[in-house]
């Protein structure tokens, strides 16, 4: 539902967005009158009828405003229409049946109607009815239709008739061969699932975009197509993904969860593939940056038989068990800590939940210099210096150091790694002398340098210098959110004509 008129100003948007706010006041006040009443029906506890009727007062009161608030959200579109517009009426109606119960509830109106008592809590029910009614709707337009009873367990599914929960149904579906992964349904949908869908489905289409169907993508919304098949550089899907975190055009929204640089790398790869919608992962071509991503996205899917479908070549190493004590000193210092295989040693360290570890932690590394292979350090408080400690993990062949304070001179330590395949650099003070200290090292395969102070011009020579390796500068930024804002002020400008 989409009101033109109400675009003029930002004030109904503004007002508009309280609407998740207030309308918590209306059910809590609703829920805990008609808990009230039930109680003294039953029980010998006693509330005055002063007390009853100024709560249902506030609830009437606080109902009408939720209700203007939630038009004026409304105003900015991107709601599926019948959805909308039951829970528009559902919230009309529980304004509407507060404020008759408030007025047939009155000593008044008890005195001039003999059945005014039994109307007043035929009244006040139909309005608890409809707030419970109304709030599921609600939850259907926030995060899609059916979000309330999607995880609904045994054995209610099968007595209500059902179908299996979403758990159910991937119970029986694990990526075993990735070769053999349809790359639409097993991995990019996914992904969208996980980050997008939630505001862009068939009941809520922020600007006018569904993101649930490939189709969807394709047709686009108000600032044109999300996805043009076969160019992931002029996708907006993709685009608007890499702008910094507080410009109004990144997606998802600031506060929400954002898309992995795995997730970003492997949807701008389906869309340079043509983004089929049924060709497995053995039928496109896979370069040599796109292995260590895949093979993220099946330990993920796989988090209850996490045997990675595909491995490093050093996985044929045969390695020793790792000090049980070792292991729990890195989780006592908030790292996460995971083996990579049931049947190997190799372990996965993981500090997306310790942003405070540092230089001086690091040497909890060093006795398990043989079975860290996988190590996540990024946006950690961790310097060159650390560089020294994990320079002494010899199997070790994927690093993330983006968002860390590290410079060439502590890059340059790392030149002895002689299994380091992949190596992400991104927002970090790293020049064209750090990346061509270790771009001739004959193990690695990728290195990420997005928003380095790495040029262009140095990257094209190390990718003629070196053709088998990938390196990976990203767009340029910082003229992006021109770029899209130039076109969709274009594309307004064509709409208008």
């Amino acid at each position: 539902m989409h009101y033109p008129l109400l675009e003029v100003t930002g004030w109904p948007i503004f007002i508009g967005r309280f609407h998740p706010v207030i309308v918590h006041l209306p059910i809590g006040f609703l829920l805990i009158l008609a808990l009230l009443e039930i109680t003294q029906r039953f029980s010998k506890i006693r509330v005055s009828q002063d007390m009853l009727r100024y709560i249902l007062l506030w609830s009437a009161i606080s109902s009408t405003l939720a209700c203007v608030a939630g038009y004026l959200l409304a105003s900015g579109g991107g709601y599926q229409e019948t959805l909308l517009s039951n829970h528009q009426w559902q919230g009309i109606a529980v304004a509407a049946f507060s404020w008759i119960a408030w007025i047939v509830g009155s000593d008044q109106f008890r005195k001039k109607i003999q059945s005014g008592r039994v109307f007043y809590f035929a009244t006040l029910g139909i309005a608890v009815a409809l707030t419970l009614a109304a709030g599921h709707q609600g939850g259907s337009l926030t995060h899609g239709e059916g979000y309330l009873t999607k995880h609904t367990p045994e054995p209610f599914r099968s007595i209500t008739g059902m179908q299996p929960s979403p758990e159910q149904a991937d119970n029986g579906h694990r990526i075993t061969d990735i070769q053999q992964a349809v790359v639409y349904t097993d991995i990019v949908k996914p992904i969208l699932e996980r980050r997008c869908t939630q505001c862009h489905n068939a009941s809520k289409q922020k600007g006018d975009l569904r993101m649930d169907q490939i189709a969807m993508l394709v047709k686009g919304g108000e600032s044109g197509p999300a996805l043009i098949t076969g160019n992931s550089a002029q996708s907006k899907m993709i685009l608007r993904c890499m702008l910094p975190e507080n410009d109004d055009k990144h997606m998802p929204p600031k506060g929400k969860p954002q898309l992995t640089q795995d997730e970003i790398l492997l949807l701008s790869w389906w869309i340079d593939q043509g983004a089929p919608a049924e060709k497995r992962v053995a039928d496109l071509k896979i370069s040599g940056q796109i292995e260590p991503a895949l093979a993220t996205i099946v330990s993920n899917a796989n988090s209850a038989a996490p045997e990675r479908a595909m491995k490093p070549s050093l996985f044929s190493k045969e390695i020793p068990k790792a000090n049980v004590k070792d292991i729990e000193a890195l989780r006592a210092a908030g790292l996460i800590v995971n083996n990579l295989s049931n049947d190997q040693h190799f372990l996965e360290v993981s500090a997306v939940n310790s942003p405070g570890f540092d230089d001086g932690e690091c040497t909890l590394l060093t006795p398990l210099s043989e079975q860290v292979t996988w190590l996540k350090l990024a946006g950690t408080n961790i310097t060159d210096t650390a560089l020294n400690h994990i320079a002494a993990l010899k199997n070790l062949s994927k690093l993330h150091l983006e968002h860390t304070a590290i410079t060439d001179r502590g890059l340059a330590q790392l030149k002895n790694l002689t299994h380091l395949e992949y190596l992400n650099l991104t927002h970090t003070k790293i020049t064209d002398t750090g990346l061509k200290t270790i771009a001739s090292m004959k193990s690695l395969k990728s290195i990420y340098v997005w928003q380095s102070a790495v040029t262009d011009s140095a990257v094209a020579q190390l990718t003629r210098q070196y053709p088998k390796l990938s390196i990976v500068n990203g767009v340029n930024v910082s003229g992006l959110a021109q770029s899209i804002k130039k076109t969709d002020q274009l594309e307004a400008t064509a709409k208008k004509h």
